[in-house]
């Protein structure tokens, strides 16, 4: 047998298009565009983060000065109910005239004082949980603190002045609890600072 004859054992015939092996990649090798895609969604998160935060804030101030004003106010209907004895005392306090005062026994001071005192202690209770009383007498008639029954000429004050109170107001934290019901100057001289701010912006002109 001649070396022509002879095949070698580990040739085999081709069959077709030769085998090429696919390269080898890391399972952490990041796809093209993967490091856009990274900072995005870290930035998506951060925002999402940054909302959260500013609604939990919000949610916290709102959770405070809700609990503050019922803290607060939470007593209105009570104090409202007070406020009618605090009224009959001052009718008790009004219903004796001076001159009975001057010349009472000792029994009738006592009892004056007594309710005196019993007043003062009410309103320095009401006071402890934010319920102040209004004195407007004097004062420029007032359309958020004071409710007008009735105008009084009175040329000696400047028009819109309180010159009468009839039952004192109440306030309760920034809120009226009562308004004060008030008699108002009319005819008088026009008030002192809008005379100076016209006299101002005239000067300006």
């Amino acid at each position: 047998m001649t070396d022509r004859d002879r095949q070698p054992d580990d040739m085999t015939p081709p069959t077709g298009e030769p085998v090429v092996s696919k390269p080898y990649i890391m399972p952490d090798d990041p796809e093209p565009g993967s490091v856009e895609t990274l900072q995005k969604e870290a930035a998506e998160a951060r925002d999402r983060m940054l909302r959260t935060l500013a609604e939990m804030e919000n949610l916290r101030k709102r959770t405070t000065k809700e609990v503050a004003d019922a803290r607060l106010y939470g007593i209105t209907g009570f104090a409202r109910d007070v406020l009618d004895i605090a009224d009959n005392l001052q009718r008790a306090l009004d219903a004796v005239p001076p001159e009975a005062r001057a010349t009472a026994d000792p029994g009738l001071t006592a009892l004056i004082e007594g309710v005196e005192l019993t007043e003062r202690s009410l309103h320095s209770a009401l006071e402890k949980h934010g319920v102040k009383k209004l004195d407007p007498q004097g004062q420029k008639f007032d359309p958020n603190f004071h409710q007008a029954m009735y105008e009084v000429p009175d040329a000696s004050v400047p028009s819109g002045t309180v010159v009468q109170v009839m039952q004192a107001g109440y306030t309760i934290g920034e809120r009226v609890l009562r308004p004060a019901l008030v008699g108002v100057a009319k005819g008088g001289a026009k008030p002192a600072p809008a005379a100076n701010s016209n006299e101002s912006s005239g000067a300006a002109n």
